[in-house]
């Protein structure tokens, strides 16, 4: 049988009578990039798990030992803005529709009423990071990538992660942001995205049932790893970001007297060079705001940075040329005047999408 979803259900016995709930994400070509169809029928399972007495726990693992998600499968969103663009009007309500979806997941992780435990192997990244950082058990391994690599296609460290960004240090919130900078295991238990560690070989649903689900004995919750990168990295990110910039050149100003500190800042400066400058003005927005905003207005507020970048064109460019065309060469339109990223804050709609989200059980 088919699954066009490409997401595999089981449900594991324990000791207890109880249950474990396995969610797969099953598209390891893809590096098990989240679909429009798999957000579906993940929350559709989840609702249905939420109030099973019998469920003791979720685990949300990706096939394969590449990644656990490395992000959205953005393909049709790129062919879709393609034809809105050059209708020169919304024909085509993919993106919304697959960021409203993603959004909602993300949102019911959040506030699942059972344990969700993310199993984080390999890669980590965008739409990923969003499962990911919503869970409320999140293991790294040896292999863990974890990054926001969105300045690299004109996009924004979405799904969530204006409320992974509000509770880091602003400087390492602007620095991860602006330069997709990647984290390893210790770097994610340090940055507290990370809180359980194990070794690479593991496999996660036989060490939940040998626990009968309980993940502080399955994981390591206080793991001993050397000193990390970004752990090093702070005070050096503290003295260069005393503040919250004032917008994209300033921040990119800032982060720039870092070259040639070393290789570790050399290698997120390179990518903030070529990546999309509006990107980086909207992390220093993002930034300022968050502190006022509660979760599900984070996530009204990400919808409507979303949609926005879908009706411009960074967006599209990014994609075209990192996933589409695969040429390397994004040709950005914009140069993060303050202008154009506040412009990405206004809703295109009289309505928010997510309205009711965190209002009505969603």
């Amino acid at each position: 049988m088919t699954n066009p979803a490409r997401i595999r259900f089981e449900e594991v016995a324990l000791a207890s009578g109880r249950c474990l709930g396995v969610a797969t994400l099953d598209s390891e070509e893809t590096l098990n990039a989240l679909s429009l169809p798999m957000a579906h029928a993940l929350d559709a399972q989840l609702v249905r798990w939420a109030d099973r007495e019998d469920m003791a726990c979720v685990l949300l693992q990706g096939a394969g030992e590449r990644a656990f998600s490395a992000g959205g499968d953005i393909q049709d969103l790129y062919r879709a803005m393609v034809r809105n663009h050059a209708a020169g009007a919304t024909v085509d309500d993919t993106p919304d529709r697959f960021f409203e979806a993603e959004y909602r997941l993300d949102y019911r992780i959040h506030t699942f009423p059972k344990t969700v435990v993310a199993f984080g192997r390999g890669f980590v990244m965008g739409g990923g990071l969003g499962l990911y950082s919503a869970s409320a058990v999140r293991v790294v391994t040896p292999t863990t990538r974890i990054a926001m690599p969105e300045v690299t296609i004109g996009l924004f460290p979405d799904a969530g992660a204006t409320w992974i960004l509000r509770g880091l240090p602003p400087h390492l919130a602007l620095f991860l942001g602006a330069t997709g900078t990647r984290m390893d295991a210790a770097d994610a238990l340090y940055a507290g995205l990370g809180t359980h560690f194990t070794g690479s070989d593991c496999d996660p649903v036989a060490a939940l049932v040998a626990a009968n689900g309980d993940p502080d004995r399955a994981f390591d919750a206080d793991p001993s790893l050397e000193t990390g990168n970004l752990e090093a990295a702070d005070p050096v990110l503290a003295e260069a970001l005393p503040e919250i910039p004032a917008g994209a050149a300033s921040a990119r100003a800032a982060l720039e007297t870092l070259s040639g500190v070393g290789d570790w800042y050399a290698r997120g400066l390179a990518t903030m060079r070529g990546g999309c400058p509006t990107t980086v003005g909207i992390v220093c927005e993002q930034l300022r705001r968050a502190p006022a905003l509660d979760l599900a207005d984070c996530f009204r507020m990400e919808m409507t940075i979303a949609s926005r970048c879908a009706r411009f064109d960074d967006f599209a460019e990014g994609v075209r040329a990192l996933i589409m065309d695969k040429d390397g060469a994004p040709q950005w339109r914009n140069d993060g005047a303050q202008a154009h990223v506040l412009a990405h804050f206004e809703p295109p709609w009289e309505i928010n999408p997510l309205f009711d989200l965190g209002r009505t059980g969603t």
